[in-house]
């Protein structure tokens, strides 16, 4: 059995306007999932802000031909092996590549290793996305599909 609370909110007409233009153009089912996601996205910026263990992830584009960047990424991940869980690497095009990095520890070192490849000289861009191991998210409750 289900452990739904229905919970009810006062909005202006122009905000509650805005919402269902948020939920239709995000695909979103219904309000109720929309605001679901919104409270888990509060919750894995707090677990960032907080220090707990988290996951992320790296997305490198790079110029495969700059001397020496390959030994430096790899060593950097090398450094951070138990932070590390996995990565893939594709090669876009001759001379560009592109690589995921999905890592798993404390905030601060995954913005340093973050932060150690961006400023290689040869990454063209770096993008870190966050998230979460999914414990307090689990407490708040599993998403439906």
């Amino acid at each position: 059995m289900s452990d739904l609370v229905r919970v009810s909110i006062s909005l202006e007409a122009s905000l509650a306007a805005e919402l269902d233009r948020l939920v239709e153009t995000s695909r979103y089912e219904n309000r109720s999932e929309y605001v679901r996601d919104l409270i888990r996205e509060q919750l894995v910026s707090e677990e960032w802000e907080q220090g707990r263990e988290v996951l992320g992830t790296i997305t490198l584009i790079y110029d495969h031909h700059q001397g020496g960047l390959s030994d430096k990424l790899n060593a950097l991940q090398h450094d951070h092996h138990a932070n590390v869980l996995a990565s893939t690497h594709v090669h876009l095009d001759h001379g560009t590549c592109a690589e995921m990095i999905m890592l798993r520890g404390k905030p601060e070192i995954l913005r340093e290793l973050t932060d150690g490849m961006r400023k290689l000289k040869g990454v063209l861009h770096a993008a870190f996305a966050l998230s979460s191991t999914g414990k307090t998210l689990q407490r708040g409750g599993h998403r439906h599909a």
